[in-house]
């Protein structure tokens, strides 16, 4: 099956600035995180979502409080989506103690478990049975809160992602895994790795009701996912959803992606997310060029204000650092 934004209910000024703003929002944490990188301030593995914005901008905001999300390695773009403080987020980052695990975490495990974000992860489609875990205790303390988990291409080849998302199935659980299929698991093309590259089937091959989306399209990914996040609701889930998109860069900051081949990887940013949900905001809404640039000065100021936050913020010394690893 495939989804749309086509044919919906015109959707509201206020969704479609929401969309916006969260998109441009992941945008400028991502090219300026880099920058930070670059400078030495950020320590360990730095993986952009540049490109895929889309998806987590559509899903999350199909949610609502009390639902929880389980993350990846990729996992910045999802933090922000989900409501995370910027400054908490970049302190994390530079490892500082005023960051969301404390400095301990850095890039590829940020969580805030009390706001149901369950966390990135840094092994590759771990996120996934974690989800089905958290679907299950709400399911039994009798909840309505669905749980999102987003993986990848290169996860869905995890010999987890078919066995959770069966126990999901079995149990009717209130859960939705979200594909993010960017074609390459780390350098490896993914028609290097599964023949059916339509990677929605294999939930129906299971009995999953599963959608295919275009993931450069966040309304069309909002109105998907509030679809299935209403029949998961229902009592009718899971359901998995596939969204199509592609990465503007190497897997990491250190990787030149040269693989990637060019004519592809500019057909890609022709349909560039946050361009489109911009587009989508303007033209449906008429709203002008001057509080478009306000709403974008504002969102830069707020990453400029989380930078010097985190950088006056204090960093765990190297004995409390022993003492945390000695307590684990």
């Amino acid at each position: 099956m495939s989804a749309s934004a086509k044919g919906a209910n015109a959707p509201s000024r206020e969704l479609l600035e929401k969309l916006f703003r969260t998109a441009y929002k992941i945008r400028i944490f991502e090219s300026e995180g880099i920058k930070l990188y670059r400078q030495g301030l950020i320590r360990g593995y730095f993986h952009p979502y540049l490109g895929q914005e889309g998806i987590a901008t559509g899903v999350c905001a199909a949610l609502k409080e009390g639902d929880y999300i389980a993350s990846t390695h990729r996992g910045h773009g999802h933090c922000i989506a989900w409501g995370a403080d910027v400054k908490r987020m970049v302190a994390e980052l530079l490892q500082k103690e005023t960051g969301y695990c404390r400095g301990y975490g850095g890039s590829m495990h940020i969580a805030d478990i009390s706001q149901g974000n369950l966390g990135a992860n840094g092994i590759v489609g771990a996120g996934t049975p974690l989800g089905v875990g958290a679907a299950l205790a709400n399911q039994i303390r009798g909840s309505d809160a669905v749980t999102v988990t987003f993986s990848s291409d290169g996860g869905a080849n995890n010999g987890t992602f078919l066995e959770s998302l069966n126990l999901a199935a079995i149990w009717n659980l209130a859960f939705v895994l979200v594909v993010e299929n960017n074609h390459y698991a780390v350098s490896t093309r993914i028609e290097e790795s599964t023949r059916d590259t339509d990677l929605y089937k294999r939930g129906l091959a299971i009995g999953v009701e599963s959608y295919q989306v275009d993931g450069n399209d966040p309304l069309a990914v909002y109105e998907l996912t509030r679809m299935a996040v209403e029949k998961c609701r229902e009592g009718k889930g899971p359901i998995l959803i596939e969204a199509k998109t592609f990465r503007h860069m190497g897997h990491h900051v250190n990787d030149p992606g040269k693989y990637m081949p060019a004519e592809e990887l500019a057909a890609w940013k022709a349909k560039d997310p946050v361009d489109r949900a911009r587009s989508a905001l303007t033209e449906m809404t008429g709203i002008d060029a001057a509080q478009i640039d306000a709403i974008e000065e504002e969102i830069r100021k707020e990453f400029e204000d989380a930078v010097e936050f985190s950088k006056n913020s204090r960093e765990i010394t190297l004995d409390e650092f022993q003492q945390f690893i000695a307590a684990y």
